[in-house]
C-alpha cells in the first residue's frame, strides 16, 4: 500500500501497529475486565464485574474492523502498474515457493539470516527472565503487567521518532549503534531486578518511586529495543524482490522471530540449571533439581539460593553481545551496501 518512496515507513507502521493492537487487545481489556482494576481506578462504588466482557470486546472490535476494512476498499485505490514494473511471468503459489528457495540461496539472504539468528543471543536473559525475577523478588503481577500502560505511549512515538533515522538509505547503522546501549542495559536491568528486595515495605508492598525507576529503566530499553526493530524492518522492505515482497518480508521477518525465539527460550530452560542453591538446616544436601529441593523438604531444611543464574545468564549474555558485535558489525555494513540485485533471484 505504501510507494516506493515511502517504503521506509512500512517498519513505522508495523512496529505502531502492533503496539497500538497490543495494548487495546490485551493490556486495555485486561484492565476493564478486571473487577479489582475498575472498583480501584474507575469506579465511586466497587462492583462484582468489570465495565466490559469479553464478548462485547469482541463483539465491539469486529464492528470496528468491518467498518475500517470497508472504508479502505472503497477509497483506496490501486493505480495500474507501469510496463517496467510488471513481472516477465506471473507467480502461482508453487512458482512462488520456487523461487523463494532461490531466495534463501542467495549468498547475502545466507549470511543475513545468520546475523538474524544470532543476534538476539545477547538479550536472551534481559527479554526472557527479568519480568519473571521480579514477580520472584515480590513484585505483584498485576501491577507489573499495568507498567505496559506508561510504556504504550512511548512505544507508540518511538518509530516516528526513530523512522528519521532508518528511513534513508543506510538503516542498519542505527541497529549497530544501538546495539550496545541495549547490552548495556541488561545489566541494568538485573541490577534492578537484585536491589528490588531492598525497596520493599514491611507489608510486601512497593512505594511509587520504585516503580518509577522501574517504568524508567525499561523505557530506556524500549528505545534501544524499537531502534534495532525498526531498523531491521525498514532493512527488510528495502531489500525485499517487490516480484515477492510479502512472502520476502515474511521469510526475513520469521527468521527475526525465530533468532528472538530460541536464545529466549534457551534462557529460561537453563536459568534453573545454572542457579547455585543450598539446603539450609541440613549438611550434605543441596538443592538445585526439583527432586533435590524436595529431599530437602523432607529432611526439614529450606532451599536457598546464593547465586541465581539468571545474574549468571546476564553476566554471559553481555560478554557474548559484544563479541558478536565485534564479530559481525563489519557483515552488517557489507549486507547494507549490498545493491538490490544481490537480494534478487529474479535479476
Amino acid at each position: 500500500m505504501l510507494s516506493r518512496k515511502n517504503v521506509g515507513w512500512a517498519s513505522t507502521c508495523n512496529s505502531v501497529g502492533q503496539t497500538a493492537g497490543y495494548f487495546l487487545g490485551y493490556v486495555l481489556f485486561l484492565a476493564l475486565e478486571s473487577a479489582t482494576f475498575c472498583n480501584k481506578y474507575l469506579r465511586s462504588e466497587p462492583q462484582t464485574q468489570g465495565m466490559m466482557t469479553l464478548a462485547g470486546f469482541l463483539y465491539f472490535w469486529g464492528i470496528v474492523f468491518m467498518v475500517t476494512t470497508t472504508v479502505v476498499w472503497i477509497f483506496k485505490r490501486e493505480r495500474d502498474p507501469r510496463p517496467s514494473e510488471v513481472p516477465d511471468e506471473q507467480h502461482g503459489i508453487v512458482s512462488t515457493y520456487l523461487q523463494l528457495w532461490d531466495v534463501v540461496r542467495l549468498p547475502a539472504v545466507k549470511a543475513y539470516a545468520i546475523i538474524l539468528l544470532t543476534h538476539k543471543i545477547g538479550f536472551a536473559a534481559a527479554d526472557a527472565a527479568t519480568g519473571l525475577k521480579l514477580i520472584e523478588k515480590g513484585v505483584q503481577r498485576e501491577n507489573l503487567a499495568l507498567l505496559a500502560v506508561p510504556l504504550t505511549p512511548i512505544q507508540i512515538l518511538l518509530p516516528f521518532v526513530i523512522s528519521r533515522y532508518t528511513a534513508g538509505p543506510r538503516p542498519m547503522d542505527t541497529f549497530l549503534k544501538a546495539m550496545p546501549f541495549r547490552l548495556l542495559l541488561g545489566i541494568e536491568l538485573a541490577v534492578m531486578v537484585f536491589l528490588t528486595p531492598y525497596f520493599k515495605n514491611d507489608d510486601g508492598t512497593f512505594p511509587l518511586y520504585y516503580y518509577v525507576m522501574i517504568v524508567a529503566s525499561y523505557s530506556l530499553h524500549q528505545v534501544a529495543l524499537y531502534s534495532m526493530f525498526v531498523s531491521t524492518m525498514a532493512f527488510h522492505a528495502q531489500i525485499s524482490d517487490p516480484v515477492i515482497g510479502g512472502t520476502y518480508m515474511t521469510l526475513l521477518n520469521t527468521l527475526a522471530n525465530l533468532g528472538g525465539n530460541w536464545p529466549s527460550t534457551f534462557a529460561l530452560w537453563l536459568v534453573d540449571d545454572i542457579t547455585w542453591s543450598r539446603c539450609d538446616g541440613v549438611e550434605g544436601l543441596m538443592c538445585g533439581s526439583a527432586d533435590l529441593n524436595k529431599a530437602c523438604e523432607i529432611a526439614g531444611g529450606t532451599c536457598s539460593t546464593w547465586l541465581d543464574g539468571y545474574y549468571i545468564e546476564s553476566a554471559a549474555c553481555l560478554v557474548i553481545g559484544f563479541i558478536w558485535l565485534k564479530l559481525s558489525a563489519n557483515t552488517v555494513r557489507k549486507l547494507q551496501n549490498k545493491e538490490l540485485s544481490a537480494w534478487s533471484a529474479s535479476s
